[in-house]
């Protein structure tokens, strides 16, 4: 992906971070399998739910390292079916990997698979509010 011409700027330095998170949103939004949805649950919370028809939770993995969230899951053939078995196959039968990079301060409250949709609720707990003071030195 080419770099933005905005943090191309010679103002803005040390952005680096910033620049690489908003290319992997930008990959990340190419990808279409599983389809998913992000719910807007109120008060800072979140609800990201992925359409994982046939998986169970045994063949789906959910992890959080640092702020980046993946979703992945490991289709097996049910029962040793051969592939020319289908007549028709309209449900996808493959693996994925979803991902999602989450806002300072984002938890992962829980993930619930209910009738082939994958909820992962998300909060963003008000921070404590901290006043440290600072003492002011002399130059003596």
């Amino acid at each position: 992906m080419n770099r933005s011409v905005v943090f191309d700027s010679p103002f803005l330095l040390g952005f680096e971070h910033t620049r690489n998170l908003i290319e992997r949103a930008a990959k990340a939004a190419a990808e279409s399998y599983p389809p998913y949805n992000v719910e807007d649950r109120g008060a800072g919370a979140l609800r990201i739910t992925l359409a994982v028809a046939g998986f169970t939770p045994e063949t789906l993995h959910v992890t959080l390292e640092d702020r980046h969230l993946t979703v992945a899951g490991k289709r097996e053939e049910a029962g040793g079916k051969a592939e020319d078995a289908y007549l028709h196959r309209g449900i996808a039968a493959r693996g994925f990997v979803r991902s999602f990079v989450l806002a300072d301060g984002m938890v992962v409250e829980r993930a619930l698979l209910e009738h082939g949709l994958l909820h992962i609720d998300l909060d963003r707990p008000e921070p404590d509010r901290l006043v440290k003071r600072i003492p002011i030195q002399t130059a003596s």
